[in-house]
């Protein structure tokens, strides 16, 4: 399940760090070999890993929650993370770890090692070649930094969702996720359940500046606590986050405790002052235990959790 501590996708603003870091270390220079030892993680046949051999790095980009090598002759090394896929930075020649290793990238300063703590091995890696079939791989989503009031909200109302899965379906924005979602609408003071064709005008617009300037924040912010060196457990969880991973932690806005919905193995973080109006939201494994009593408050929840155990 999500929660503190644990691996998380990165999203944005952690993919806007990873390429900061890799800039200066890879772009304009030469792959000199690619090393890949996990079978799982090559998800193409053509292009082959030795044509990357001898070409230089000439464009480093994000495709969603995608980090995207541009390379020489118009090939494209596309990497998707997934929750546990994380880069790191070795010296030249490194070997690649035996139990968490997929691949290295060997350049002459060091080699960029792809590694993932994880007995499910999600992470992937295209070889494609031309900008065609690199757009392939394009969820199609806009991009939450770019993207005009209006075509934000056409793109917002296009299906009538929640707020939540609107924010996370890369179909319709770029690069969000579980965690950074939960920031963005706590910042916006908006439901996650609230539906996407029932905002207000007022209302689109304030998620959008809220996304705009919570995804800006983040990725300045991380890219100034990492400062020069590499990057080290990249996650889309920080502790000085404001909803994500606070369950029953006071609201940084108002205090009151962050309450959660929980579906499958992902959770959902909001404040019943700031986004509901005071109204819990039905949580299914809670909902399930208390059936009728599920309570309608903060204030009723935090009485029954207060109540002494019933005698058996």
């Amino acid at each position: 399940m999500d929660g503190r501590g644990g691996h998380q996708l990165p999203e944005l603003p952690e993919v806007t760090l990873y390429l900061h870091a890799l800039r200066p270390r890879i772009l304009e220079e030469r792959i000199e070999r690619v090393r890949i030892v996990s079978p799982s993680l090559l998800k193409t046949f053509d292009p082959t890993p030795a044509e990357l051999h001898g070409k230089s790095v000439e464009t480093l980009s994000r495709l969603g929650k995608r980090i995207v090598l541009g390379v020489e002759e118009d090939l494209f090394a596309v990497i998707h993370l997934m929750i546990a896929g994380r880069f790191q930075w070795r010296r030249p020649g490194a070997a690649v770890p035996r139990k968490r290793g997929h691949a290295a990238f060997d350049f002459a300063r060091g080699t960029l090692l792809l590694t993932e703590a994880s007995t499910h091995k999600r992470a992937s890696l295209h070889l494609v070649r031309g900008e065609a079939a690199l757009m392939e791989l394009d969820p199609g989503g806009i991009e939450p930094l770019e993207a005009p009031a209006d075509l934000f909200a056409a793109a917002l109302r296009r299906e009538n969702r929640t707020l939540k899965r609107a924010l996370t379906d890369p179909r319709i924005l770029s690069g969000i996720g579980n965690a950074h979602s939960d920031e963005i609408l706590l910042r916006a003071r908006l439901s996650p359940v609230q539906l996407t064709r029932r905002l207000s005008d007022e209302a689109v617009e304030r998620l959008r500046a809220a996304t705009r300037s919570s995804l800006t924040e983040w990725s300045a912010r991380l890219i100034e606590e990492a400062g020069d060196n590499f990057p080290a457990k990249v996650t889309a969880f920080h502790p000085a986050m404001s909803a994500h991973g606070k369950y029953r932690e006071p609201c940084d806005q108002c205090g009151t405790p962050i309450q959660r919905i929980v579906y499958a193995t992902r959770e959902t973080n909001y404040c019943p002052a700031c986004q509901t109006g005071g109204r819990l939201l039905a949580d299914r494994a809670l909902s399930r235990l208390l059936g009728r009593d599920w309570p309608r408050s903060v204030e009723e929840l935090e009485e029954l959790r207060r109540a002494p155990e019933p005698e058996s």
